[in-house]
């Protein structure tokens, strides 16, 4: 028995031991720990400043200031484990890294899956910080794109945060990717209506609206004859954002209702008329519109 406590006891005293004697190391190595975190900030300024005057792209300027941060974290973190362990070299880690890489990939396959498909989305920038965007659903502006996700700021003012994974694989349509869009606004004048000449004014019209651009040229096409109206169809370009499309159409709509009442063109509603049977006592039939 005696035996046995003095076998615990030398253990005891022997991880004592190695604990005061790699305590400097530990601390040392937390020390650097704290090092690389002001580090990483600085090199991260600094990859910003020098990005900011030679990359034109804010996508890919946004790349290299992430890449940089998480580069001096991994240097930061891989000294700080060659110090509190002086038996470990650079060496081991690397090829501990390489035999866990394995369960380490099916543990953090969604983080790694996010962040290519991030470095992939900053590389060919399928759209642009700024951007105006549908993607899984959702339709915003583009604010940030990290490694991990997609931020966009939808027009009520709400944030959503998409996968990068999501994004990559998903059908986007930016709304933004020309510097111009059409906007088709239906139209319907009466059947007495010369049209050669309302043609004419409501094309005039249209060009005179702000926010309607001449280039491209807006068109005026007849599409079809109504029940109660001729029917066309007003089509004109404006900047791509969606507030400049609303604000423009709202224009147009007021403009081409003032001309056509200044011009005394009717833009008739649908019409019905509505039969009564004869009753049983000899009433008269009765009609009214609707």
């Amino acid at each position: 028995m005696s035996a046995l406590l003095e076998q615990i006891r030398s253990s005891l005293l022997n991880l004592v031991g190695d604990g005061i004697r790699l305590m400097p190391g530990y601390l040392f190595a937390i020390a650097i720990l704290l090092i690389t975190r002001y580090i990483a900030r600085f090199i991260q300024r600094l990859v910003a400043i020098a990005a900011r005057r030679t990359v034109r792209s804010l996508s890919l300027q946004s790349l290299f200031i992430q890449t940089s941060y998480v580069a001096a974290w991994i240097v930061g973190v891989l000294i700080a484990c060659v110090i509190a362990i002086p038996s470990m070299r650079l060496g081991d880690i690397i090829g501990l890294l390489g035999l866990g890489s394995v369960a380490i990939g099916f543990a953090f396959q969604d983080i790694f899956k996010n962040f290519l498909a991030g470095v992939l989305l900053l590389l060919n920038e399928p759209f642009r910080l700024g951007d105006q965007i549908i993607v899984n659903g959702f339709e915003g502006t583009v604010e940030e794109i990290t490694i991990r996700s997609t931020q966009i700021r939808t027009y009520d003012g709400e944030r959503v945060v998409i996968p990068n994974a999501i994004v990559f694989t998903s059908p986007v349509h930016v709304l933004t990717a020309f510097p111009h869009r059409r906007t088709d606004l239906a139209l319907g004048i009466d059947y007495q209506t010369a049209l050669p000449e309302a043609l004419d004014l409501l094309l005039t019209t249209v060009l005179e609206v702000k926010g309607v651009l001449s280039q491209p040229a807006p068109e005026i096409d007849l599409v079809e004859f109504g029940e109660s109206s001729i029917n066309l169809m007003v089509r004109y370009w404006t900047k791509p954002q969606i507030a400049e499309i609303r604000q423009t159409k709202s224009r147009v709509i007021l403009a081409l209702k003032t001309a056509c009442d200044h011009a005394q063109i009717g833009i008739p509603y649908p019409t019905r008329r509505l039969y009564v049977e004869p009753q049983q006592n000899g009433s008269s039939t009765q009609r009214s519109p609707s």
